[in-house]
């Protein structure tokens, strides 16, 4: 199996990619696949990283709004159908895929082009874009959630996957919990908060996370806080301009990024954060109760279209963005970390929602569009 994937700028577009990749590799280990990127985004971390090759075209990300600049990244982004048109060429793959994002346009085209197969997965609830523009193009296009399906009219074929993701419910020993939280320097009798922003941190629930600990509202309840390894220093400055050390903070661990957020999840007892796709997924994969502050300048405002999932289902709270203050999100926390059944009732919801060998799906599907492609020719 020869493939090419279209992954491009975030870790929600790279890391899905990476993930059927892997599983690609698994089922089929004399499979070729490269990745079609930017010289700009994270995939040039990312997926040399995973031991994939990476090519780059000229692709670009363009709002609605009418500028001479908007019009440079247009005329950029559809030349650079021809670059991804000789990539094609070169490789011959069995089967373009592309995880959403802009990358996905050019390289999806020029597939058509090529009569090559295409699979598309969108992570979201509301379909980006890229999604909807090559959705007659597509031969299937996978979802991360069902409430999605209704919003690409046009696709030829849906199939319900679920989103790639390394984050899984785990049981985990009582003793094992107890040393994990020991390392955090934290209390085994009190609930615990995981508090994120997404990789790169968030600054409004950062801000708001900074007052309740300087007001020292927190008494109820413990944070473990990933500020986001941009913002870290600044959180450490604001902490000690109120005579508090980031490193000595009683019922407080707060740290730049968390590496084993497996682990993390599996032993807290709430979750605060945004609602980028892959978060969705983790949360409910895990089973975990979560108040959700979507980002705002989400593209097509997706992220709150993600919260509002597991809200349907009573397995979360929203704040928006703009309502969010360190009273109104020290209360929701306290009104929900003293409930210990309705936590349960929330985790057990949001574990009902998850979908479970989401790779495997994923790869039957694409040998599926192979196939089917070649019976055809």
């Amino acid at each position: 199996m020869k493939v090419i994937i279209a992954a491009a700028g975030t870790g929600g577009h790279i890391n899905p990619g990476i993930a059927i990749a892997n599983k690609i590799k698994e089922k089929d280990s004399n499979s070729e696949i490269i990745f079609i990127g930017t010289n700009r985004g994270l995939e040039n971390d990312l997926v040399p990283r995973a031991g994939y090759g990476l090519k780059s075209i000229q692709a670009y990300g363009f709002n609605r709004k009418i500028c001479l600049e908007n019009f440079k990244k247009m005329y950029k982004t559809f030349r650079s159908i021809g670059e991804a048109k000789k990539i094609i060429e070169e490789f011959r793959p069995d089967v373009v895929i592309g995880t959403g994002g802009y990358i996905c346009v050019p390289v999806g085209i020029a597939a058509k082009k090529k009569q090559i197969p295409i699979v598309l997965h969108e992570s979201n609830a509301f379909p980006g874009i890229a999604i909807k523009m090559l959705s007659k193009k597509a031969d299937t296009i996978l979802l991360g959630f069902e409430d999605a399906k209704a919003r690409i009219p046009n696709a030829k074929k849906i199939v319900i996957t679920g989103t790639p993701t390394k984050v899984k419910k785990r049981e985990i020993l009582d003793s094992k919990k107890a040393q994990f939280i020991q390392q955090l320097g934290l209390q085994e009798n009190l609930p615990i908060a995981l508090c994120f922003g997404g990789s790169q941190g968030a600054q409004s629930i950062n801000e708001s996370l900074t007052q309740i600990i300087t007001k020292q509202k927190n008494s109820n309840y413990q944070i473990v806080w990933a500020a986001g390894p941009a913002q870290y220093e600044q959180v450490k400055e604001k902490l000690a301009d109120c005579k508090m050390a980031i490193e000595h903070l009683e019922k407080v661990k707060i740290v730049p990024y968390i590496y084993n957020m497996e682990e993390i999840m599996n032993i807290v007892d709430l979750v605060v954060c945004r609602s980028g796709a892959m978060t969705i997924t983790e949360i409910s994969n895990v089973g975990k109760p979560a108040i959700f502050i979507p980002f705002p300048f989400a593209t097509e405002n997706h992220q709150e279209y993600n919260a509002r999932v597991l809200e349907k289902v009573e397995a979360a709270k929203i704040i928006l963005d703009k309502n969010l203050t360190d009273d109104l999100l020290n209360e929701m926390i306290e009104n929900l970390v003293k409930d210990k059944k309705k936590l349960q009732k929330m985790g057990d919801n949001a574990k009902s929602i998850s979908i479970q060998n989401v790779e495997e799906k994923i790869y039957q599907e694409v040998e599926n569009v192979i196939t089917n492609h070649r019976v055809k020719k």
